[in-house]
């Protein structure tokens, strides 16, 4: 295991975090009207009483950014992850599909699909993260069958009181 000063986390927020800023501001500069209006519901302005353009375009805008802030977030968080991980745990990216981090310790291969939270999918989605979590270890296996391989859905945040899902570990925080 290596170690990892404090000062390195915050010189890879300060250096990282204006990235996150510029997207942001891209994302506002870049986004029409037309494109976000394809992408709502009408009946559901109406549903909440918008009567105004004003509240409309508020309500748009409002919406666009609290996604488009958790994806770019969520980026950020998953860089940040893999940075501490490569210091602590000679962590690298994955290059399996779906998975984000990869790296052993105690004999253990770790293969990691890192979300911002504990609440960030459907059912869907989940089968998908399984389905490549299954993929990966299969490839794994392939190269060395006598690994032991622990898949982990990681957030970065939250709580679960059942971590254990079967063919998979969901640690938060």
């Amino acid at each position: 295991m290596w170690f990892l000063e404090q000062q390195e986390i915050v010189s890879y927020v300060e250096e990282n975090i204006p990235k996150f800023h510029e997207n942001r501001i891209n994302g506002l500069r870049n986004l029409k009207l037309q494109t976000v209006l394809k992408r709502k519901n009408p009946y559901l302005f109406k549903a909440k009483n918008v009567l105004t353009a004003s509240d409309l375009v508020k309500s748009l805008l409002d919406a666009h950014l609290s996604s488009s802030e958790e994806g770019l977030f969520g980026g950020f968080l998953e860089g940040l992850a893999v940075f501490i991980c490569t210091k602590t745990f000679g962590g690298r990216k994955s290059s399996s599909e779906g998975i984000d981090l990869e790296f052993e310790r105690e004999n253990v291969r770790y293969i990691v699909s890192i979300k911002s939270g504990p609440n960030w999918g459907n059912s869907s989605q989940i089968k998908r993260m399984v389905d490549n979590f299954s993929k990966a270890k299969r490839i794994l296996r392939t190269n060395t069958s006598s690994i032991n391989v622990v898949a982990v859905n990681g957030c970065c945040y939250g709580k679960d009181d059942r971590p254990d899902k079967g063919e998979y570990l969901k640690l938060c925080g």
